[in-house]
């Protein structure tokens, strides 16, 4: 018999309380998610500016140093754009390039013709290949090592006064060159200083980490880092943006040299060098917030609950369909089968078989036979036989089998 359900329980659709149940997580986790960025907006909102930035207290900005430099006579400016930088080279000035990997080619060419002949000092930070193609030629880029105290190991006198500090990063050839190397890794530098007669000289560092603040306290950090950028009495600190309209020009003149160029500094780069230096932080949050996703939706962690049908199928219905199918197929091997198994499990308990022996035709033939003792026929044949031939022989079976068990009942 089937349970008659009434159509408010079969409605598939879901009340305002199983809406609320089911997003109630979702808008709990934006509105927390709302909430954390409003505080950090306002929290960030103050002194922090950015990295290697000289406004910034950040632990990763350089404010430190730029007061520093400034107590000590040296006026810090900060610019934007490729048009302020080239415009306060000098020979008297100290130009800081604090990402040359993000200038594009264009902007590189202009900045390394800007400083040729000025007779300053030029000093790039981390510079990859393909900054060095342009800004360093001569200059080959190695593979980077740890940040970690070195001692100098050169003549340089900023070196040689700051004594250990922590460098690393990537390390530079120059075997061609005019240069000192100092703070050697595996018998490369990570501080090379290029000297060039009317050009001034160029200072390569590794890594950024020692103008950080911090980082600045630690080792001869900071003697290294007020001498190198206060060896003239003017510091300009060039912060490449996005915004700069420089960063869509192109040198039309020498666009065509300009690509071979390129692409020769392409093939020396590896896979890393070519994209952002926060690759890796923005694959972790992407892979976190898919396993928070996975977790939000994988809301069935414990015992599983009933669950309302939409519809109820009666068991006649069942029955129906499934002895179509079997008829379509012309499968009388299961039909008949399923027939005589149905049959046996109904039989056992009335002979006083177990249910684990009711398919034992040793067993349970016998037992049927003791209660049935005046019928003709072969029982072992009508319970455990071969397949009916024909539709008919199928039918036959059927009433056979009801027989036996109307029989079997009233003995």
């Amino acid at each position: 018999m089937t349970e008659t359900i009434t159509a408010s329980s079969t409605s598939a659709s879901p009340t305002a309380r199983q809406v609320w149940n089911r997003t109630r997580g979702l808008m709990l986790a934006l509105l927390i998610l709302v909430v954390a960025g409003i505080t950090l907006a306002a929290v960030r909102s103050g002194d922090h500016h950015g990295r290697l930035d000289p406004r910034s207290a950040d632990p990763q900005g350089s404010r430190a140093v730029a007061e520093l430099l400034e107590r000590s006579g040296v006026s810090v400016d900060v610019v934007t754009t490729l048009d302020e930088a080239t415009s306060s080279t000098g020979p008297d000035a100290t130009l800081l390039v604090t990402a040359p990997n993000l200038l594009t080619s264009y902007q590189q060419r202009r900045l390394s013709t800007a400083t040729a002949d000025s007779a300053g000092r030029t000093v790039l930070l981390a510079p990859g290949p393909l900054s060095l193609h342009h800004l360093a030629p001569g200059v080959r880029a190695e593979s980077s090592r740890p940040v970690e105290p070195r001692a100098p190991r050169c003549d340089l006198p900023a070196a040689r006064n700051a004594g250990t500090t922590e460098t690393g990063g990537i390390r530079y050839r120059a075997d061609a060159l005019t240069a000192t190397s100092c703070y050697l890794s595996d018998g490369l530098p990570t501080v090379l200083v290029v000297h060039e007669q009317r050009a001034g000289d160029t200072v390569l560092l590794g890594s950024s980490d020692l103008l950080h603040n911090n980082r600045l306290d630690r080792q001869g950090n900071a003697s290294l880092a007020l001498q190198l950028l206060g060896s003239r009495p003017h510091l300009v600190w060039y912060l490449p943006s996005l915004a700069d309209p420089s960063a869509t020009e192109v040198d039309k003149e020498r666009g065509d040299r300009a690509t071979d160029e390129d692409s020769t500094a392409s093939d020396s780069a590896s896979f890393t060098d070519l994209i952002p230096s926060g690759w890796l932080w923005g694959t972790l949050q992407l892979a976190l917030a898919a396993v928070l996703v996975a977790i939000w939706r994988a809301r069935r962690l414990g015992p599983l609950v009933t669950e309302r049908l939409p519809v109820a199928i009666q068991a006649s219905e069942t029955t129906e369909g499934r002895a179509r199918l079997y008829r379509k197929a012309n499968a009388r091997d299961r039909a008949a089968a399923s027939l005589r198994s149905a049959a046996r499990a109904r039989l056992a308990p009335l002979a006083g078989v177990s249910p684990r022996d009711a398919h034992s035709p040793e067993v349970l033939t016998p037992a049927i036979s003791a209660r049935v003792t005046g019928r003709g026929g072969d029982l072992t044949a009508l319970l455990f036989g071969p397949t009916p031939a024909d539709d008919a022989a199928l039918v036959l079976l059927t009433d056979q089998l009801d027989a036996l068990e109307r029989e079997v009942r009233t003995s």
